[in-house]
């Protein structure tokens, strides 16, 4: 099916369920890059890769898009990649933020990764590492975390969905108490194509969908 066709779906699923839109990135690992072109003409803006090949070269193809890495990023191979993103969706240790303070040339903006369900499965920080973490890292001008991302547990029940989300949203207002300079979190990135209306009912403002929409 037509991107196209498949975005005013989505779309139309999220206005019933809220009435702020997030912004929608469009998870093109599995895909061509004229697949993923067809994603931007059909008005797309965000464009998520989690390997460094496949990110290079869609951002290559793509010049005008905003381009996110959203897969785990490995310490050696920052210096790859890390001047390229436009977001970092998985800040989740700390030999990763010194290795962006070492390698970057300029302030990236970066998500930091929870394991908001403590899942062994999934990378990402605890739910209660995550202020001392982003309070050990205030002093590094080239990071700017913008917001928390978390990929919830593969379940049906949308009511322990919400529970989660729920969870990284009031986490989140925890960051912005601290009130941390180089800390504003006023983003979240949670919600895939299983899971992403129940993401959006609890705040979510980017969305990962790679299947729903580009197939």
């Amino acid at each position: 099916m037509k991107v196209e066709n498949n975005l005013s779906t989505l779309l139309a699923e999220i206005d019933e369920v809220t009435t702020t839109r997030p912004a929608i990135i469009a998870v093109t690992k599995y895909v061509t890059i004229d697949r993923a072109r067809e994603a931007f003409d059909a008005g797309l803006m965000h464009f998520g890769e989690n390997r460094i090949e496949g990110f290079l070269e869609k951002k290559a193809a793509l010049p005008e898009a905003t381009f996110h890495f959203i897969g785990s990023l490995q310490t050696r191979k920052v210096k790859e990649v890390i001047n390229e993103v436009d977001y970092l969706h998985s800040l989740d240790r700390q030999s990763l933020a010194d290795e962006i303070q070492k390698r970057a040339d300029r302030t990236v903006r970066c998500f930091v990764q929870v394991n908001i369900a403590d899942e062994e499965s999934k990378h990402g920080l605890k739910a209660d590492e995550v202020l001392d973490f982003i309070s050990g890292i205030k002093d590094y001008d080239k990071i700017e975390v913008v917001g928390l991302m978390t990929m919830a547990p593969n379940i049906q029940d949308q009511s322990r969905l919400r529970r989660y989300f729920a969870e990284l949203r009031n986490l989140r207002q925890q960051v912005q108490a601290m009130l941390q300079d180089n800390a504003p979190c006023t983003e979240l990135s949670m919600g895939m194509s299983n899971d992403y209306l129940s993401a959006v009912q609890e705040g979510s403002t980017f969305i990962r969908i790679g299947t729903k929409l580009v197939g």
